[in-house]
């Protein structure tokens, strides 16, 4: 179904907290009175940025590494909570137990000063042992209203609802961690809901015979993941359905060599098939013509002397063979309807 309709997005909430992954929480009535609760947002996509309220804090206050790292640990966590010894096997796995934990009191003193000098515990908490990012306050993660998004996105199935979702989508998570194995699992989940929404949004693009728009979108997978089979093969069909098969099969090519180079492989068959359709000019397929009585004279009406036929088997040749064989095996034949039963006899004797 092509749908068009605006649809917006609040590009700055979370999901309400459920005590698993949610980022957004009701203030505390244990916020003390005059003390005014202040919105902690945190990006991690395309780099780590933070702000307190109204201030946003510069990157060159995290003198200490670790605790910015920590504050990005406690981001991703589900319920923005991890236990003590969790982060220390994170952080310090090389470290010993009496080791880790002095390393840990300092990057949270450090990270508690950047967040707020004067009250940095309330937005960094500690509960029994674990630790709590922004436990009383409002708190907003760009990772968490990406997918909160993305699911709404999907189930409306419009076009305006895609592109909101994708715009909070920077870049890949935390590029300046690139390598840390904690970032990996997620960087790649991420990376590849961001690409399946890419070629659903072109998808529905093609539902509207939009083809530009939709090799728009499809050339931005591409570039994030050149070896994306799907993308590719989709930018064929739409070259070849927007009359341009030199296109089609240039792309082609250019995903062959991209395999080639980069992973020593070749295309699947899906997409070998689908190029040689269009190569062949086989595809798009021809439409079939109205339907309707030939009219007369016209080359549909076969030039023949034969007489019209006289039954209502035309067109079940199929169905008259296996009459035939059927009779010719059997001595005694009952007719129920449209179905033709045969017993077997035996030879008389």
């Amino acid at each position: 179904m092509c749908k068009s309709v605006e649809k917006r997005y609040p590009q700055e909430e979370g999901k309400q907290d459920d005590g698993s992954s949610g980022s957004k929480r009701v203030r505390s009535s244990e916020t003390p009175m005059g003390e005014t609760s202040k919105a902690v947002r945190v990006w991690l996509l395309g780099g780590f940025r933070i702000s307190v309220g109204s201030r946003t804090i510069p990157q060159d206050s995290w003198r200490l590494r670790k605790a910015a790292t920590l504050v990005k640990l406690l981001t991703l966590a589900p319920g923005h909570r991890l236990h003590r010894e969790q982060v220390m096997d994170i952080l310090w796995p090389d470290s010993g137990r009496r080791a880790a934990s002095n390393n840990l009191r300092q990057a949270l003193h450090t990270a508690r000063n950047v967040l707020d000098p004067a009250m940095g515990a309330r937005y960094l908490a500690s509960e029994g042992e674990s630790l709590v990012l922004c436990p009383k306050d409002d708190l907003w993660v760009d990772v968490d209203a990406f997918e909160a998004a993305a699911a709404a996105a999907r189930r409306a199935m419009e076009v305006a609802t895609y592109r909101a979702v994708l715009d909070l989508y920077r870049s890949d998570l935390l590029p300046e961690d690139r390598y840390e194995k904690w970032t990996e699992g997620r960087r790649d989940e991420l990376r590849q809901l961001y690409l399946t929404l890419l070629v659903e949004l072109a998808g529905l693009y093609e539902e509207c015979h939009e083809y530009d728009l939709a090799i728009e979108v499809l050339r931005k997978a591409t570039a994030t993941e050149p070896t994306l089979e799907e993308a590719h093969v989709a930018q064929m069909r739409l070259y070849a359905l927007s009359g341009r098969p030199k296109r089609a099969l240039a792309q082609y090519e250019s995903y062959r060599d991209t395999l080639s180079r980069g992973l020593g492989t070749q295309p699947g068959a899906s997409s070998r098939r689908l190029r040689d359709e269009i190569a062949a000019g086989e595809f798009p397929p021809s439409l079939p013509l109205p339907a309707g009585p030939p009219r007369e004279g016209s080359l549909d009406i076969a030039q023949h002397n034969l007489p019209a036929p006289r039954t209502s088997f035309v067109g079940r040749e199929r169905e008259m063979v296996e009459v035939k064989r059927l009779l010719a095996m059997t001595r005694l034949l009952t007719s129920r309807g449209r179905e033709v039963q045969a017993r077997r006899v035996l030879p008389w004797r």
